[in-house]
């Protein structure tokens, strides 16, 4: 083999080597950035406009959120986070949605429209909602316009013990005390913050006149039990 053929020879050999090692060099980099995790080149995800968050947070609680509890969560100053609830709250009712967003019980809720009560009682009742006694709708009623009122003043007016009652109302969590009478020491009761959001009130000053409902002698009977 003449010099020239063995200069070449080797010249090639040492490209082709060059190239392999460049080659192994490259896929052991693809290894280790693969292998280090790095997704710079991927595009994060958007990040949720505001009033998507706010929609996303409504659909999971099971109790009205105030407005500075979904500000800290959001990170937003309360008044954009108040402003966008309302504009949410306008654009259901002029949309015509099957539910409402309100502000009930110092917070907000999502509930369905009242159109929608007859279909939404037939899915959810199925003939086997429980619903309150009338003694229970009685008791209750005289706790939201008396409040706070002790048992026997209660009682003086339905004119009926109502300690079994109470203490259903108490479970279901819709009556709940309220400190002790000065004179009398007896345990005073009154309407909880789950009572405003059943019946979808943002205060008891939304509550209808009673007035008209009650019978003439109720202050005497009252002042009877004391």
């Amino acid at each position: 083999m003449s010099p020239e053929d063995t200069t070449g020879g080797a010249s090639n050999g040492s490209a082709a080597g060059t190239g392999q090692a460049r080659h192994t060099a490259v896929a052991a980099g693809d290894a280790a950035h693969l292998a280090a995790g790095d997704d710079a080149d991927v595009p994060a995800a958007p990040e949720p406009g505001l009033r998507a968050s706010i929609e996303a947070i409504l659909l999971v609680v099971d109790e009205p959120v105030a407005e500075v509890t979904l500000a800290q969560v959001l990170e937003r100053p309360s008044r954009e986070v108040g402003e966008a609830l309302r504009e949410l709250s306008r654009e259901y009712c002029e949309q015509g949605r099957g539910f409402d967003l309100r502000e009930v019980a110092g917070g907000w809720r999502l509930y369905t429209r009242a159109e929608c009560a007859a279909v939404v009682e037939r899915f959810v009742r199925d003939g086997q909602q429980s619903r309150l006694t009338q003694a229970a709708l009685e008791t209750l009623a005289v706790v939201a316009y008396r409040q706070p009122v002790s048992r026997a003043r209660i009682a003086a007016v339905r004119g009926v013990n109502s300690d079994g009652v109470i203490r259903t109302l108490t479970a279901r969590g819709l009556v709940e005390e309220a400190g002790t009478d000065p004179e009398s020491q007896a345990v005073l009761y009154r309407t909880s913050s789950f009572f405003l959001e059943r019946l979808g009130l943002r205060s008891l000053d939304e509550l209808p006149p009673l007035a008209p409902f009650l019978p003439d002698d109720v202050n005497t009977l009252e002042e009877q039990q004391k």
